[in-house]
Formats: structure tokens, sequence, C-alpha cells
């Protein structure tokens, strides 16, 4: 079992890696072959069992149990070999279920093109973090697209993988980020996975249930150390944390739109017709290239307290 000396070094270690180098795709990645197991066991499940909402149940806890159960081999193994070994493994775990920099880089293409004046690139770059049509989006909507991925991201991308890190080492982690690739693979309400994916979906709303709510509140005390308005990031968050379709998603939202000043939500374009959304938030400020910095310093604010918490706690139990 690791100790929490070395628990606190993959920490700290996983997030440094993050924050400098971002996602390491040149090497194998977890997630991708998390991504290979889903499609795998998909036509399996619906041949043998008939129940379409049960074959969803069964991909879910095969899926979640092999990706914690290799994870968590691969470690017992490693430091059975030797403990650097063992070092060396769970600190990889931890750091490719972080993505931290990779939000803010995949992001930050939109805002570099809108900054060269390529409009068209900058909806194209867009359309690749955000399921809406971008084609026709103007710079404030395209802002606001690229603002509500990074404040939503910072939820179920850098804050919910880091809470499981902590409290449960690399192979829960590892276990999040196979509930998380589940909904983003199955869990749609179309024809073909509104029934196959349920599970998955529902569980992904469990698994950031108490995350999404953590990030808004790390987000209201991130904010004036950002140089931005902590008051209206706690005044929205109350206000309307629960406009949104998703029971969680809304939370980082409205903790970012009252922290930057900004109205979030509103109408989306999907499939050629218009879906009106809540709006969250109050237009005081235009949405800008501005918002975007700031949605970005409010991400990495709120790691880096949860970590800082996260250390504090550890001290006042003795832990370090």
């Amino acid at each position: 079992m690791m100790s929490i000396d070395a628990h606190i070094a993959v920490v700290l270690g996983a997030v440094l890696l993050d924050l400098v180098l971002g996602d390491p795709r040149a090497l194998p990645h977890p997630v991708v072959g998390i991504g290979e197991l889903i499609s795998a066991l998909e036509g399996p499940l619906r041949r043998m069992v008939p129940n379409v909402r049960l074959a969803g149940v069964l991909l879910l806890v095969i899926t979640v149990g092999v990706s914690y159960a290799l994870a968590a081999s691969f470690v017992y193994a490693a430091y059975l070999l030797a403990p650097a070994a063992g070092f060396v493994v769970s600190l990889y775990l931890a750091w490719v279920s972080l993505a931290a920099r990779s939000l803010h880089l995949e992001s930050a293409k939109v805002v570099q093109a809108l900054q060269s004046g390529d409009l068209p690139a900058a909806r194209l770059a867009l359309s690749y973090i955000v399921g809406r049509e971008t084609a026709e989006l103007d710079e404030p909507e395209i802002i606001r697209g690229a603002v509500e991925t990074v404040a939503e991201n910072t939820g179920d991308g850098v804050i919910a993988p880091l809470f499981y890190l902590l409290l449960g080492g690399p192979a829960l982690a590892i276990a999040y980020k196979a509930v998380n690739t589940l909904d983003s693979m199955v869990g749609y309400k179309n024809e073909r996975f509104i029934e196959f994916g349920w599970a998955s979906a529902r569980f992904d709303d469990l698994a950031n249930y108490v995350p999404a709510r953590l990030t808004g509140l790390l987000m209201v005390l991130a904010a004036p150390l950002c140089g931005l308005n902590g008051g209206g990031a706690w005044r929205i968050l109350r206000r309307d944390g629960r406009n949104h379709s998703s029971p969680n998603s809304g939370f980082p939202e409205a903790a970012a739109a009252g922290a930057l000043g900004v109205r979030l939500g509103g109408a989306n374009r999907y499939f050629g017709k218009i879906i009106e959304k809540p709006t969250i938030g109050d237009p005081l400020l235009p949405l800008s290239r501005e918002s975007y910095a700031g949605v970005v310093r409010l991400m990495y604010g709120s790691e880096a307290l949860l970590v800082a918490g996260w250390l504090a706690a550890l001290a006042l139990v003795g832990g370090i």
C-alpha cells in the first residue's frame, strides 16, 4: 500500500507534470484503452442481453471494474518489483487522469484564431471542444462557447479527477476517467444510446455530484485571488447553479459567470435546430477575450486551492 508521503509526492508530481507538459499523447494512454474496451463491448452486450438498458448497466460495471482493477494491479505489481517502479507507475496513472493543461491549450486555439482575425479558424477550433454548431457564430458567441467549455470542464476534467485522486489514489482516478469516457461515448439521448447509455449517463451524474459543487465553491474562493469578483461568483452560484439541463454543469458555469460578470447560456444550434437554454449570470460586462483569460485563471486557481486545502487538512490531522 502506498504511504501517505508517497501519495503526496504522486499528487504533487502529477499536477506539476500536467501543468508543464499536458497530456502525454505520444505515450500509451489509459483513456484510449478504455475507449477501445467500450467499443469492443457494445456489440457483444447488445447481442447477448435482450434488455438494452441491462446491457448498458453491464457495460458500465465491466468497464469501470476492469479499469479500476487493471490500474490497481499495475500499481501493486510495480511496487512488488521495486518501490521506485511503483512510484513511477502511480505517477503516470495520476498524471494522465488530469487535464488542466490540455483544456487550456485546446481552448486557447479558439482565442488565438480570434486574435489573428481569422473568424472561420476560431469557429473550427471551437467546434472541436463543443457540441453545438459553430459555423455562423460571431466573436462574442465564440467566446461564450470557449468560456462555458472551460468552466464546465474545470469540474469534470480537472477538479473531479483530482478529487478522486486525492481520495483514493491513481486507481480511483482512472475509474473516474472510465465513467467520464463512458458518458462521452454512450451517454447520448438519441435513438441508439438513450437506453444503452442510460446507466453510464446517470452514474456520471452521480460521480460528478460532489466535485461539481466543490468546483463552484473553489471558484468562489479563487475568484478574488485571480482578480475576479468573489461576491458575484457566490451570488450567481446560489441563484443560477441549477439553470442547466445537467444536474452538475451549472454549478461551475454559474460561479464562473458571476466571477467574470458575464451571462452564459442562451440559444445554441444543434443539428440545424435552435435550442434555448436557461441563462446563467448577468451581462455586467461583455463577453471578450478577457473573459476567456479570466476563466482560465479561475481553473488554475481552483485546482491550486484544492491541492492546498488537501495538504492543509493532512497537516491538521498529522499526516505530514
